[in-house]
């Protein structure tokens, strides 16, 4: 099951007390203070974690408690520290302070990790006050309380390349069809609950992701048809594909589609637009009016987008549209390795 979002309560441990303690022993009268230091709380840590693909765990388990540090004792024995908890979540989440909405972290890639609560400090013992002036300390510290947060995780996909068009556009089929990816196709719309990614070996020179993005509708930038949510998935995509179904079947005109998809992109986020560099006018296997063509064309041509058109059921086109993707990638090879 793909979780995206999932809402977190995260304690880390608080600090043991100091201990008020005097050395007792035979033959030594006046001992001194022996009373020792308290343990520090238990951190709660978020990392990124290679082969997490979504949020399920997080959204199961909601709340997360260190340990607390063990109180100092006699002996100037210091108190165990509090075990700290490491939560995994997907390379691509993104945590929000729900609190005060503020932005904590972007965890993108494996290994990186955030202290999202730290353990409280422990209390001082009796040993530590000890002085030429107070040589018998009855004063010890309590241990701090640990930090406590309630964070929002939002999974954004990581891919190099991702597929957006209408329900129904035929962006499983092509996945599948170009990649080893394997996503639940259907002729009907919303077949696509949650991203897909698939790998494109590009000569076995290097390879690179491409997503299938859930359909998208008009009025998406606003929720609707979880639109807000399929839309997060292409913010980090450093290349967009349109996927448009030009059959005369198709759900919308497919010149249409584009005008809805570049409208629901833009409210979204202003930037998305200008990182179309392909579309694909899919389903030429099929019965396709003259003038649908050519309003596709002339889009395309007006914001200077390379159209490639296809049959992801056929194969026919694919070779030519996997050459141009591997192209336009080898040409951002070095930014992506960085």
């Amino acid at each position: 099951m793909f979780v995206d979002s999932a809402r977190i309560r995260v304690r880390a441990g608080d600090g043991g007390n100091g201990c008020v303690s005097f050395r007792r022993e035979k033959f030594i009268p006046r001992g001194g203070p022996d009373g020792g230091d308290g343990g520090d709380g238990g951190d709660v840590i978020l990392a990124a974690t290679e082969g997490y693909k979504t949020l399920l765990d997080c959204q199961q388990q909601h709340y997360y408690k260190a340990g607390q540090g063990a109180h100092g004792s006699g002996s100037n024995k210091h108190g165990k520290n509090g075990a700290t908890i490491v939560v995994p979540v997907p390379p691509g989440t993104l945590v929000t302070d729900q609190s005060t909405g503020e932005v904590l972290v972007d965890l993108i890639r494996p290994g990186d990790t955030l202290t999202v609560a730290k353990g409280g400090k422990g209390g001082r013992g009796n040993a530590t006050f000890k002085s030429s002036t107070n040589r018998a300390p009855r004063r010890f510290e309590r241990g701090r309380p640990g930090e406590a947060a309630f964070l929002l995780l939002t999974l954004k996909v990581l891919a190099d390349i991702a597929l957006v068009g209408l329900p129904n556009a035929g962006k499983s089929t092509l996945i599948s069809a170009i990649s080893a990816a394997q996503p639940k196709i259907g002729n009907y719309p919303f077949t696509t609950r949650a991203p897909n990614l698939g790998t494109i070996n590009a000569d076995n020179v290097f390879s690179y992701t491409i997503a299938d993005i859930p359909g998208l509708v008009e009025g998406a930038h606003t929720g609707k048809g979880l639109g807000t949510r399929f839309l997060q998935h292409v913010q980090r995509a450093e290349v967009l594909v349109l996927v448009l179904d030009v059959s005369d079947a198709a759900l919308a005109p497919a010149a249409d589609a584009c005008r809805i998809l570049f409208n629901e992109m833009s409210q979204f986020e202003a930037s998305l637009p200008d990182r179309v560099a392909f579309a694909t006018a899919n389903k030429t296997d099929l019965e396709c009016s003259p003038s649908t063509m050519a309003g596709v064309r002339e889009f395309c041509r007006e914001r200077d987008i390379h159209l490639i058109e296809l049959s992801a059921l056929t194969g026919e086109g694919l070779e030519e549209f996997v050459a141009a993707l591997s192209s336009r990638m080898s040409r951002m090879e070095p930014a992506i390795g960085s």
